[in-house]
C-alpha cells in the first residue's frame, strides 16, 4: 500500500524545513591565515558581529595566552608586544598604554569570548564576517599593536 500524495507531500515539506533550520543554526568556523581554528566552544555571532575564542585564535595567531582566575584579568604575548585585558571590562592596555574595547571580553563555557574588532586591532589582522557563508577570516599582517582593520558585517 502507498502513502497518500498529501502525506507525501506534508512529509517532504517537513524536511524540507528542518534541513533549512539546520543550515542556519550551523555555527560559524573559523579560519586563520586559511587554518580552520578549532575549538569546544564555538564562536558568537550575532546579524553584523561575532565573537570568537580568544584562546584558539590567540594560538593560531602564534600568541601566547595566560589567565588570571583571582583578577579575571586575560595576557595575549607575542613576541615583544602585550595585550592585557578583564573580563567584562572594557578597559584594556597595549603595551602599556590605555585600549577602550568595543565590547568587553565574555565567558562562554568557560571560553574567553572577544569581538572581531579586537583581534583586528590588538593582532594587526584584517578580520571578516561573513554571515551567509558561516564564516570568520582572519588574516595576519604583522606583530601585536600594527595597523588593523574595522570587523566587517
Amino acid at each position: 500500500m502507498l502513502p497518500s500524495r498529501n502525506l507525501v507531500v506534508v512529509t517532504a515539506l517537513v524536511a524540507t524545513v528542518a534541513a533549512v533550520m539546520m543550515a542556519a543554526s550551523r555555527p560559524a568556523s573559523v579560519t586563520v591565515d586559511g587554518q580552520r581554528i578549532s575549538s569546544d566552544v564555538p564562536p558568537v555571532t550575532q546579524a553584523h558581529e561575532a565573537f570568537v575564542p580568544l584562546r584558539a585564535v590567540a594560538q593560531g595567531l602564534g600568541a601566547d595566552m595566560d589567565y588570571d582566575a583571582k583578577t579575571d584579568t586575560i595576557e595575549l604575548v607575542r613576541g615583544n608586544e602585550v595585550l592585557r585585558m578583564r573580563i567584562g571590562d572594557t578597559h584594556a592596555t597595549l603595551n602599556g598604554k590605555p585600549v577602550t574595547l568595543g565590547h568587553a571580553p565574555f565567558e562562554v563555557r568557560g571560553r574567553t569570548m572577544v569581538g572581531l574588532g579586537l583581534v583586528a586591532r590588538a593582532f594587526g589582522s584584517k578580520v571578516r564576517y561573513d554571515r551567509s557563508q558561516a564564516n570568520i577570516d582572519v588574516v595576519t599582517s604583522g606583530a601585536l599593536g600594527g595597523s588593523a582593520q574595522q570587523e566587517t558585517p
